[in-house]
């Protein structure tokens, strides 16, 4: 497999995403090359599930074939880790590692190591370097435009940064661990990247939807660099999200919503895609867009076994209520508005400040 290298433009300098297979025994030379140097001491986080693989192992070796002081710190799964408690511990791990103002901190895992990493990274002694080695599907955007952040258990990623990495290594072959639903889960992203940017990579998913799902290294490579590229392009035009950056919301709205709501129960990709296909309504009940949009919407994340309802706990009165609390206190709200990105069609949308909140109870009402 070829190796893809996209080129990311920042203020800070820019970074490149490297895409391609086996990259992790290679991790110590291409963070020398990213940062120019190989006499920072590194500090690894990484997802502990992954200890069962060999990443977190993997990674050390090759790390420490390069760089004279290497540590790694273990971080408990699920998306409960991305809080205050952890971080104050990662804070002491970077004390204990003897960090300053020249080290790094490497996110080895999925988005949520990757935005507590990155927040950590952001924040210890007012920055230091910072370097994303997804092994998830859905951390291909996560991982890309320098947003880090922790939760609070009033809402999601309220607590952040913007932290551009100085390198983001996407290792392929990681992806082969993962069950079929975490797939699923980051075929979701993607989706919204063909939604708001591209009709033909929209379409290229669904005619290769099975095989993605299966793990198919090549086709899910070739996703990787079409996916990342468009998130790259918005982000080069709008860095800290002034702008057209807030597309990259689409479905994050209410999906943002259900995620705090199950408390983390359910995963990201899967609570965006329920955000996506009511954000979708949202948009035909305004006239933007067409009925058949939202169904082939709906259709195309069913056939990627993606849910498209609200769970059935969100379903009554008392859930909408909940859901509608908690995008007023969502970070994208204006005085507590209602914001949403609606499509006009596959491959277009636009951003709306503030839906009525009788449109929204309509549409989540709507099964």
């Amino acid at each position: 497999m070829s190796i893809k290298r996209i080129a990311v433009a920042t203020t800070t300098g820019g970074y490149e995403v490297v895409i391609g297979s086996g990259l992790l025994a290679k991790a110590g030379n291409y963070l020398a090359q990213a940062l120019g140097s190989n006499s920072s001491a590194v500090l690894v986080l990484y997802d502990e599930v992954l200890e069962a693989f060999g990443y977190p192992q993997r990674v050390r070796a090759a790390l420490m074939a390069v760089f004279p002081s290497v540590h790694v710190v273990a971080v408990p799964s699920g998306e409960g880790s991305k809080s205050w408690a952890q971080a104050q511990r990662l804070y002491s791990a970077c004390i204990d590692a003897g960090l300053d103002r020249d080290s790094v901190i490497v996110a080895l895992g999925g988005g949520m190591v990757g935005d507590l990493a990155g927040f950590v990274a952001a924040t210890y002694m007012r920055g230091v370097h910072f370097v994303q080695m997804p092994t998830t599907l859905l951390a291909h955007d996560s991982s890309i435009g320098g947003k880090v952040a922790i939760n609070l258990p009033e809402g999601k990623n309220l607590i952040g940064a913007f932290h551009a990495p100085r390198l983001v290594l996407y290792d392929v072959s990681t992806l082969r661990s993962l069950p079929v639903l975490e797939r699923a889960n980051g075929l979701a992203e993607a989706v919204k990247h063909g939604v708001i940017a591209d009709a033909t990579l929209y379409d290229w998913i669904g005619q290769h939807g099975a095989a993605l799902l299966t793990g198919d290294e090549e086709l899910t490579a070739q996703l990787l660099a079409r996916s990342c590229q468009i998130k790259v392009d918005i982000v080069a035009v709008d860095e800290r999200e002034s702008g057209v950056r807030a597309i990259l919301n689409f479905g994050h709205t209410i999906g943002h919503a259900i995620e705090a709501a199950q408390a983390g129960r359910m995963p990201h990709g899967a609570a965006v895609a329920i955000g996506m296909v009511y954000e979708t309504r949202l948009a035909v009940l305004h006239g933007l867009a067409q009925e058949q949009t939202a169904q082939h919407l709906q259709d195309t994340l069913s056939q990627l076994s993606l849910p498209t309802d609200l769970p059935p706990e969100l379903q009554s009165a008392q859930g909408i209520d909940l859901l509608i609390d908690l995008m007023r206190r969502d970070k994208k709200a204006v005085r507590r508005s209602l914001s949403f990105v609606l499509p006009r069609a596959i491959g277009s949308v636009e951003v709306h400040k503030d839906i009525p909140e009788q449109s929204v109870r309509e549409v989540l009402s709507s099964h």
